[in-house]
Formats: C-alpha cells, structure tokens, sequence
C-alpha cells in the first residue's frame, strides 16, 4: 500500500505543476493585455488618468480582477511606464546600434527618436506628459519615469562620447550640453506639432539637429544629412494643413 501510494502521487505531481505552469502562463497573459489597454489609455489621457475602473471597462474584467493583478493604481502606473520604456527601447535605441559608432549611430539614434516622437503627435508621449503630471511630486511612480527617461539620455550621452573619442566632434565637445540641446528639439517639436500645429516642424527639428553637429563637428568631418522618413500620422497633419516638409530616411 505505502508504494502504492507514493506512484499515485508521483503519478499526480507532474499534472499538477503543468496545471500550475498554465495558470501562471494565462496570468501573466492576463496581466500583460491590462497593461497593454492602460498603455493605450496612458498616451491619451496621462498616467493620472489611469483607473482600476476605467481599465476594468475597456478589458471587459471587474474591477476585483484587474485589481488582483497590480494590487494598487501605482503599480499599475509603474507597470505601464516600463512597458512604454520597453517598447521605446525596441524602436529607438536597438534598432540603432547597428549603425557604426559615431556620428552615423548618433544621427541613428535621433531619426529614430523623431519617427517616434511623429507617431505620438498624434496620440501623445508618457515620458512627456508624465514630466507636466509628476514634475512636482515625489513617490515611486515618479521615480521610474525619471529613471527611464534618464536611461535613455545616458545612451545618448554614451553615443556622444563615442564620436568625440572616434574625433568625429571637437575635443571640448560638452556632452551634457549637447544632449540638452538634442533633447530641446524633441520638446519643441512635440510642443509645436501637438499643442501649436506648426506647420513644418518637422523640418525644423531636423535642421535643428544639422545646426547642432554642424557646431560641434571637428574640422575633419561633416554631418551627414539625413532626416527621418515621414510616417502616417505627419503626412495625415500635412494633408490638413496644405504644407510640404522634405525629409528623406
């Protein structure tokens, strides 16, 4: 009888972790749909928009069940702000370092960054509107948006450095100055193309960026012109607007 026994329950155990593995897998299934509809929610209506509630209407679940999966509008919060860091890694960074160090992985890394901040003309940007919402709050939601917007601009500044150490810009090339005034940029044209309508802000940022490696160039290089292709969203506001801005990828 004792062995018996124990063949039962050895004979049970691998159905009862596979039951396991496929609740936790339908979870985190779950879990990752709630995020994706507060993403969607996020970029329209800022994170201080989010809501056990509002989120429970979109998703279909109640309110008890999205909750079961954040236990707070914080976390919820937190969550979405790593999945908008995520995906602004896979569109903006990644597909970047495959250009060669330099200026040509600097200029990758901010025709990326503008094909990304065209898209959100139209819907808005989490690192963006999260700065007007949290800028004078403390908590841990505040603390992973500004942890990842200063990720991103620790990558940046890493790709200056390179072309200043590849002598493709000036040896007294501030860095941190110059990721400001690429930053600058991208809040000025998602000021000017969202709030204002500006036509050809586009081109302008472009330019702008033009000028600025113009500025710290060395004398042995010239910055390459390129500017990001024009995506659905810019030529919708061009269409509307009767303007023509001339970009290329």
């Amino acid at each position: 009888m004792p062995a018996t026994s124990e063949s039962s329950q050895a004979s049970r155990a691998p159905r009862a972790r596979s039951s396991t593995g496929r609740a936790l897998q339908k979870g985190q299934q779950t879990k990752a749909a709630i995020v994706e509809a507060a993403l969607g929610l996020a970029t329209h209506i800022g994170l201080e928009g989010l809501s056990i509630g509002a989120l429970a209407d979109v998703t279909g679940m109640s309110k008890s069940g999205v909750f079961a999966h954040f236990g707070s509008r914080e976390e919820l919060q937190i969550s979405v702000i790593r999945e908008y860091h995520t995906r602004f890694e896979q569109e903006v960074f990644y597909p970047a370092m495959s250009a060669e160090r330099g200026v040509a992985r600097l200029s990758a890394l901010f025709d990326n960054w503008m094909k990304r901040t065209s898209i959100e003309i139209d819907s808005g940007c989490i690192y963006i509107s999260g700065a007007v919402e949290f800028d004078d709050r403390t908590g841990p939601v505040r603390d992973a948006l500004a942890s990842s917007v200063l990720t991103w601009h620790a990558a940046m500044r890493r790709a200056i450095e390179q072309c200043k150490g590849l002598g493709e810009l000036r040896v007294d090339t501030d860095a941190e100055q110059m990721l400001f005034e690429i930053h600058g940029l991208i809040l000025a044209l998602h000021y000017e193309a969202r709030f204002l309508q500006t036509p050809g802000s586009m081109g302008r940022a472009v330019q702008g960026f033009q000028n600025i490696l113009a500025r710290y160039s060395s004398a042995q290089t010239s910055p390459p012109a390129a500017a990001p292709a024009a995506t659905p969203a810019v030529a919708k506001r061009r269409k509307v607007s009767n303007q023509t801005t001339t970009s290329k990828e």
